[in-house]
């Protein structure tokens, strides 16, 4: 199945954004559905109980704004993956209208295009909002507690920082509490690089460097290393890098790969064994109109988001990642190790802000310990299912093969583990 050529066509029905503002949710992200509720389906019902529900409702489309810029992205795969579920679920009944590119809202605009109804769906970055998702931007400085390996790595983050956004009723509450729905409250978008437009990892290479940085995160890790932080979204970093706006950037493979960045930056480095802190970015979140859809239909966007999705965001990141290092080889560049000394002045200021967000209360005081014990859980049920990696980051784009792998089984793990208590209902 080629993820990339997946499109549905639209229909001329639609479905109304709502006008009330949804209540914090206690054991579901949605419920109710307004007077025309019906009624639902258990999780991984059969296709026969499902057709059942909803074969007095009426067909609906949705509008859906996912992070890639095109349905050729690398970084397509996840929203893909989720309209093709929700359309086999559905029987055709649900269908998108697809904004690709950010193009009905900007990511300043996505939250009140949700609950303005422009958006139904969305894939927002709360991470350059701290004020506004302050939890958010707490888990992005907690992000660093498994190994960097490319793709095994990518799965075990993102399933431990999907389950303890779903614990936390404090990172929910940061989008109820705006009327919107949370149907992944932390998303993960991959491990760190960083990618200069020139050559040089030592300690005496950073001095002085002007770093693009995406969160407040990487405020103080740019300037341990000596190097000047300048906060940018990451739409306008290939430009300021091709001008020399600025000379580096912190970015995830994910978005290299998808933007082509590294033709202007080749030059990539992150840890040899650990992860860079900041993988935690964003959100898949649904509207003001979300709970007046019937409860079937909120059943099937929310398994599809858990399970499709999930293993599709998954994909993005390996797959962005493996473009992005075939970019940086075609324009003379590559992935290598951050000098030693570079990358214990970076975990030392890592570390640091975990203390700080522990001080400011936001997390509490043995968040590294439940981080660290649930990297060790999800590292075992990883190993479990059977994945493993085909070799190095350096050479991602040579063994692996894009949608050769499955994450689903893994999503359904943490679904029982995490996501089952929010379900609709």
């Amino acid at each position: 199945m080629d993820l990339r050529k997946s499109r549905f066509p639209l229909s001329i029905l639609a479905i109304p954004a709502a006008a009330a503002v949804l209540a914090g949710c206690g054991g579901s992200v949605g419920s109710g559905g307004g007077a025309d509720a019906g009624s639902g389906f258990a999780f991984g019902a059969a296709q026969d109980e499902v057709d059942a529900a909803i074969a007095d409702l009426e067909p609906v489309t949705l509008t859906f704004q996912p992070y890639a810029a095109s349905p050729e992205s690398p970084a397509a795969a996840g929203a893909h993956a989720f309209m093709e579920a929700v359309e086999t679920r559905s029987g055709g009944k649900i269908e998108f209208d697809v904004a690709w590119g950010q193009s009905i809202a900007s990511y300043p605009e996505v939250d009140d295009a949700l609950a303005d109804g422009r958006l139904d769906i969305a894939y927002s970055v709360p991470i350059y909002f701290p004020a506004e998702y302050p939890m958010t931007d707490a888990y992005n400085k907690v992000s660093h507690y498994s190994m960097a390996s490319p793709m095994i790595g990518e799965a075990i983050s993102h399933a431990m920082m999907t389950e303890a956004g779903w614990n936390d009723p404090a990172v929910i509450e940061q989008y109820t509490d705006k009327g919107l729905v949370p149907l992944n409250p932390l998303v993960s978008s991959g491990n760190y690089w960083l990618a200069c437009n020139s050559e040089g990892t030592a300690p005496e290479d950073w001095q002085g460097r002007q770093i693009r940085i995406g969160g407040s995160a990487q405020t103080p890790v740019s300037e341990a290393i000596g190097a000047s932080p300048v906060s940018m979204e990451y739409g306008e970093a290939f430009e300021a890098l091709q001008r020399g706006t600025v000379d580096c950037t912190f970015v995830q493979g994910q978005v290299a790969g998808s933007t082509g960045l590294m033709e202007a930056a080749p030059h990539g480095s992150t840890f040899a064994d650990s992860r860079i802190t900041g993988g935690v970015t964003a959100g898949q979140v649904a509207g003001s109109g979300f709970e007046q859809l019937p409860v079937a239909y909120q059943q099937i966007i929310f398994d599809a988001v858990a399970i499709d999705y999930f293993h599709g965001q998954i994909l993005n990141v390996v797959e962005g990642s493996a473009a992005a290092v075939a970019d940086a080889k075609e324009a003379g560049g590559g992935l290598t190790d951050i000098d030693p000394e570079v990358e214990e002045t970076i975990s030392r200021t890592q570390e640091e802000n975990v203390d700080a967000v522990i001080e400011d209360g936001l997390l509490p005081e043995d968040i590294r310990d439940q981080l660290e014990t649930s990297a060790e859980k999800w590292t075992g049920i990883v190993d479990e299912l059977g994945y493993e990696d085909g070799g190095d980051l350096a050479d991602l784009d040579e063994w692996y093969e894009p949608g050769s792998v499955d994450f689903r089984p893994l999503a359904e793990r943490l679904f029982e583990e995490a996501a089952a208590a929010h379900r609709p209902e």
